[in-house]
């Protein structure tokens, strides 16, 4: 298992981590496709946020998380950086691929500078097994729903 940063749309990666995004999250967005590709489109950067990491097993992606220093939590602008849209394959999980992508997140933000990061989920117990912590419940994008926000310390 490796863990590579996305650089360029170009990567044959990209296609499968855009397929991703847009499946779990994009069609949220009112732009579509074009405002989900875009959005990845512009994760790719080596040196500063946001940034898209991807998990492969022999070469093929299997997860994906990002680096990015806004969510959308609108009502909490006072909250960031943030880990956001980590994800497994359907058919890849409850094969470690989470905990190894969370063993990485702490040398890649702190590569890229951060202190710490934050991340919502309505996940209850996973985190809390990768020395996240539990600060207090938000509302959502989804409209009223609430779900869990997270804090890490990177030092």
């Amino acid at each position: 298992m490796e863990l590579i940063r996305l650089e360029t749309e170009k990567s044959p990666i990209f296609e499968k981590v855009f397929e991703w995004s847009y499946n779990w999250w994009g069609k949220y967005c009112k732009g579509g496709e074009a405002e989900t590709r875009s959005t990845l489109v512009h994760s790719l950067n080596t040196t500063r946020l946001p940034q898209t990491f991807a998990a492969l097993d022999n070469g093929k992606p299997v997860g994906m998380y990002q680096l990015s220093m806004s969510d959308d939590l609108a009502g909490r602008p006072d909250i960031y950086p943030w880990l956001i849209n980590v994800y497994v394959d359907e058919a890849c999980r409850g094969k470690n691929i989470c905990r190894f992508m969370m063993e990485t997140v702490k040398e890649n933000a702190a590569k890229a500078g951060l202190t710490e990061l934050y991340l919502y989920t309505h996940h209850v117990g996973l985190y809390e097994k990768f020395g996240w912590r539990f600060i207090e419940y938000v509302d959502t994008f989804k409209g009223g729903e609430k779900e869990r926000l997270y804090k890490m310390d990177i030092r």
